[in-house]
């Protein structure tokens, strides 16, 4: 298991490019590099959650990434206490006028293993596990 504290993180683009790096340069899984789909669909959770925290959030906080045998974790902090309506249940696709788009139906998915846990000092902290295959 690698864990790494990415560097300042600003941009979901930001974010993509320190992911991919991470994996391409230090992932060894159990049966060779990812799948492209797996990449892809890791970049995507990846955008998902760091543009939710810029846009909803209040801004980006904190941004890490571990990889582990069964894939990639990523924990991403930002300044507000609000958790997503349906991080605990199954997430409905939108509906045309409602509120909330497609990101965490997305993330949803795509990722395993999703906390959202409230921080003392304030804030928040999302955690996923998107698997590679």
């Amino acid at each position: 298991m690698t864990a790494v504290r990415s560097p300042v993180v600003a941009s979901a683009a930001g974010a993509r490019a320190h992911v991919r790096s991470l994996v391409r340069e230090h992932w060894r899984g159990p049966s060779g590099p990812p799948a492209e789909e797996a990449v892809c669909d890791l970049l995507l959770v990846t955008s998902e959650l760091v543009t939710n925290a810029i846009r909803h959030g209040g801004g980006l906080t904190r941004f890490e990434v571990t990889l582990v045998p069964e894939g990639v974790r990523l924990d991403v902090h930002d300044h507000s206490d609000a958790v997503p309506p349906a991080a605990y249940g199954q997430s409905p696709r939108p509906r045309p006028g409602g509120d909330g788009g497609y990101g965490w139906p997305l993330i949803a998915g795509l990722a395993r293993d999703i906390r959202v846990e409230r921080r003392r000092e304030g804030g928040k902290a999302i955690g996923v596990l998107v698997p590679l295959r």
